[in-house]
């Protein structure tokens, strides 16, 4: 299984309390492990190979025993001297990998490019210094000169079909639910259609055999004074998909084999990477967002999308970052300024600036433990974990989606998640089958979306 090597570039070494001192390390993506550690507890090891194509910063893992961060660790050394916060320049340079390793009462930093480094002696712990952090990484991204810091656009209160139903969603689901809010006074905004509306990925304008009229459900959804919204993965291609066999040339290939890069086993299909630095597939895919803006569709949840800033061989030279941020425009330039645009499984730092909200964890489950105690599988304990650590990016990158609610009957500590998604959410989401929903939880749903908080909440 790849380890990545400890990073060679020794940028700091730094006298922590081992009793009191902590480390915040930065995931790669939206699903990817976030938290705020002891410097005495083990970090948390990636062991599954899909995770680490996925999850990983080059698809690869720390080596055990090593703090590690995509572009952002900081350290509270626990003795009342500052700080030490160590990031990456701006979204659209090279991220760097940043790891930490104790030796005795010593911190020993490293990194395998350049890392800023400063020190924050302000109030506020940790928290408050990524904060702070966090506003001057915005402002790189242009972010304050265009009034942002402080007040992304707020997303109003979305449903979503993926949590009742996930990929086996049809037509007849989505207006049984549409009927269902009307009735029972559920104040939803933005109706969006999940993962199952589409064959498979890349095919995104061939309909399932589930939805027989989409661009007609779009016009039934916006007849009640909704939004309509859509999930797309814009970024990855299906291997079975006639998109892949009529354009094999349009993906992004491994550099030593010259296959078809892997980019996961998702949305039922072995999937790779659309070149989107390829002028024919970027153009395929700003003819299908075009085609769903033109619908109706005012709401896009883009998922998958760390595929677009895999490493690999693209018909222009650029890294795997810049090739991301290429794609971010384009799928901005298609969907238009007034379209919402929800990142998902995407890479953090690089997607600043480009979106109005993201994901900042794994997904919500039944389960409040996640399957084999994988730290990036879904469950509750998995998504609160990354809710809470990165709450300072709300309002200052982007609005903070924890994930939608998950209120139905069976779902293990449904009440902590309220409470959780009232604290910390951003984006006002409801996954479940409105009719599923028992008294507790249709009250309580009712109660919680609302208009996201567009405010800091740290």
């Amino acid at each position: 299984m790849a380890k990545a090597p400890v990073a060679s570039q020794e940028v700091a070494s730094i006298p922590v309390d081992p009793a009191t001192a902590r480390v915040y390390t930065e995931g790669w993506q939206s699903w990817s492990v976030t938290d705020t550690l002891p410097v005495t507890a083990p970090p948390p090891v990636v062991t599954s190979a899909e995770s680490l194509t996925i999850d990983c910063q080059y698809g690869a893992g720390a080596p055990e025993g090593v703090f590690q961060g995509s572009g952002l660790l900081a350290v509270d050394p626990g003795d009342g001297s500052g700080i030490a916060v160590f990031g990456a320049a701006g979204p659209g340079t090279r991220i760097p990998v940043i790891q930490a390793v104790l030796r005795g009462r010593t911190l020993v930093v490293s990194a395998d490019a350049p890392a800023g480094t400063r020190t924050d002696n302000g109030p506020g712990g940790l928290p408050a210094a990524l904060g702070r952090w966090g506003e001057q990484f915005a402002a790189s991204a242009g972010l304050a000169r265009s009034g942002r810091v402080g007040g992304p656009r707020p997303i109003p209160p979305v449903w979503c079909s993926w949590y009742q139903y996930y990929s086996d969603v049809t037509e007849d689901d989505v207006l049984v639910n549409l009927e269902a809010m009307d009735s029972l006074r559920v104040p939803v905004d933005i109706v969006q259609i999940d993962d199952g509306y589409e064959t498979v990925p890349g095919d995104w304008l061939v309909p399932s055999g589930r939805f027989r009229d989409l661009p007609g459900l779009v016009r039934r959804i916006t007849g009640t004074g909704r939004r309509a919204g859509i999930w797309i993965a814009p970024m990855l291609v299906g291997r079975s998909s006639s998109l892949y066999a009529a354009h094999p040339d349009w993906v992004v290939r491994d550099r030593e084999t010259g296959e078809p890069v892997y980019a996961g086993n998702v949305c039922r299909d072995a999937c790779t990477a659309l070149d989107l630095t390829c002028p024919q597939a970027a153009g395929y895919l700003g003819e299908v967002l075009s085609a769903m803006r033109g619908w109706g569709i005012g709401y896009f949840k883009i998922d998958f999308c760390y595929a677009g800033a895999c490493e690999g061989v693209r018909r222009d030279d650029v890294s795997g970052v810049q090739a991301y941020r290429r794609g971010l425009r384009l799928i901005r330039d298609a969907i238009g300024p007034e379209a919402l645009l929800t990142g998902c499984g995407a890479p953090i730092l690089p997607s600043v600036g480009h979106l109005d909200a993201m994901r900042v964890g794994p997904d919500m489950a039944a389960s409040y433990d996640p399957a084999g105690g994988h730290p990036t599988m879904p469950s509750q304990r998995n998504a609160a974990r990354n809710v809470v650590a990165r709450a300072w990016q709300h309002g200052r990158f982007w609005v903070n989606d924890p994930d939608c609610l998950m209120l139905r009957p069976g779902v293990q500590r449904r009440e902590s998640w309220a409470a959780l998604v009232d604290r910390y959410g951003g984006v006002r989401a409801s996954g479940d089958g409105i009719r599923e929903l028992d008294p507790w939880g249709l009250e309580t749903t009712r109660r919680l979306l609302e208009p996201s908080p567009t405010g800091v909440l740290l």
